[in-house]
């Protein structure tokens, strides 16, 4: 392949990879500002801890509904117009959440009302996160060759936990030197409003991207999938040849089967997997970590400070983890991470109720950032998207990428009032789910380690045939 055309693939996935980077700045921007909305549009108005909860985690609400219309949307207008309309509710979002007294309301004077317009924003922005989770790796994958699709779709990976990483150190750059009085007025809203500008770049540099050559020949528009296929392969003959199998997989009509055709075991597998990648607590720490660590002695700038290591460590092994999962294989790996955030999880309660606390507790703390971003992180992702044989695999995968969103809403909006009643003692929940996890994966998950995706399949019309002869 040229150097040119590599180029320009990696420009196109980069650009798309952009929505990766806003999936994980929008999601990780409320961890700097969370104590100071509460103050100021929570505890103002005598509401609960629950209440904070659910707005620290309303962008999840917005994430499960996009996650939903993500698919319908772009195959009415395209990939690339649906990660358009991604980067404008981003936007919209970082400039309502940042003042949300905008237009209806005065500064410095919270209600309920106010609170309700906050968490619109909020929302709208969740929209926008899980419109790119869905459609960015879409994009990715269909405007890459198959030598380096791969490569191009864990760049967005790697954006996600890039942009969480650098929306902490935003977070503590506006905080660093400053009284928590201006934090708790003012500085909060500099941490929502600096989305604007990673916002308005995704938009510009949409404009300069392509619709991918699928969407184009599903509307029948040949001629410009052509192109575009020519530029990405440096070769006319690649391209015709890309475009006819294009066409004949557009063409090929297969048997229509129910989504429970290959037996209820993988859509458990496939959902549970899901559900419990958000019950071990990752995004308690990614969401609430400035909070947790102040809970264990530090200052507030100290404690921003400390969120920039969950990030680093997070990109870091995100790197190991590319390499390993083919390796060792998803299932020691998911093995592995339940063991090891178990037994990270359970220390860091025992420290705390023994009375123990400082960096022996914040170092279990980022090692089950580090075993996690290792295993769960990456790996569930892999397994949700290979498990389901292919005639159920779109309905399958949105079934659980649905739950991943309501799975992370429950247990982030849940974590203030555990909080309150137990301290860092609440992580034993989480350990327990981790062990939990463990015996699950043990039990019920197969190896997929170096199987076609018809031999995955195989595995469930085997289970399917057991079962009918028992």
């Amino acid at each position: 392949m040229l150097k040119n055309n590599r180029s320009y693939i990696f420009f196109v996935a980069m650009v798309a990879s952009l929505g990766g980077l806003l999936f994980g700045y929008d999601t990780a921007v409320i961890a700097g500002a969370e104590q100071s909305i509460q103050l100021y549009l929570v505890e103002g108005q005598g509401l609960s801890s629950l209440v904070h909860g659910l707005t620290v985690s309303s962008a999840l609400f917005g994430c499960i509904i996009g996650a939903i219309l993500s698919g319908m949307i772009a195959n009415k207008i395209g990939r690339r117009n649906t990660l358009i309309i991604a980067a404008v509710l981003f936007f919209l979002s970082a400039l309502g959440s940042a003042y949300p007294e905008l237009i209806f309301f005065t500064a410095g004077e919270p209600s309920v009302a106010l609170l309700v317009t906050f968490n619109i924003y909020r929302i709208l922005g969740g929209i926008g996160v899980g419109i790119a989770s869905a459609i960015a790796p879409v994009y990715i994958s269909e405007m890459s060759p198959q030598n380096v699709r791969g490569k191009m779709v864990v760049l967005y990976n790697m954006a996600v936990v890039f942009g969480q990483t650098v929306v902490y150190i935003v977070n503590w750059r506006i905080a660093m030197g400053r009284p928590l009085e201006w934090i708790n007025e003012t500085g909060w809203r500099y941490m929502f409003a600096s989305e604007l500008i990673p916002a308005a770049l995704f938009f510009f540099l949409l404009l300069f991207i392509p619709e991918t050559p699928r969407y184009l020949a599903l509307k029948n528009d040949y001629d410009k999938a052509y192109n575009i296929l020519e530029k990405l392969n440096g070769s006319k003959q690649t391209a015709s040849e890309t475009l006819q199998n294009i066409k004949i997989s557009l063409n090929t009509k297969t048997e229509k089967v129910g989504l429970f055709y290959y037996g209820k075991l993988v859509l458990i597998v496939g959902v549970t997997i899901a559900a419990l990648g958000q019950f071990i607590g990752i995004n308690i720490i990614l969401y609430y970590a400035p909070r947790i660590f102040e809970s264990l002695g530090a200052g507030r700038s100290a404690s921003m400070l400390q969120t920039i290591f969950v990030g680093a460590i997070g990109v870091i092994v995100s790197l190991i983890a590319v390499r390993v999962v083919e390796r060792q294989g998803r299932k020691f790996l998911l093995l592995l991470g339940s063991a090891g955030c178990a037994i990270c999880l359970s220390a860091v309660s025992i420290l705390f109720f023994a009375g123990i606390q400082g960096i022996s507790t914040l170092l279990f703390i980022l090692g089950f950032v580090a075993l996690f971003q290792l295993t769960w992180g990456p790996v569930a992702w892999v397994v949700i998207s290979e498990i389901f044989p292919t005639k159920i695999r779109g309905q399958g995968v949105a079934i659980a990428v649905t739950m991943v969103w309501g799975a992370n809403l429950v247990a982030s909006s849940t974590f203030p009032p555990l909080n309150e009643a137990f301290g860092p003692g609440a992580f034993l929940i989480y350990g327990l789910v981790s062990a939990f996890a463990f015996f699950f994966v043990w039990k019920f998950v197969p190896e997929t380690k170096n199987r076609s995706l018809e031999e995955i399949e195989e595995i469930w019309i085997g289970e399917q045939k057991v079962k009918k002869l028992g």
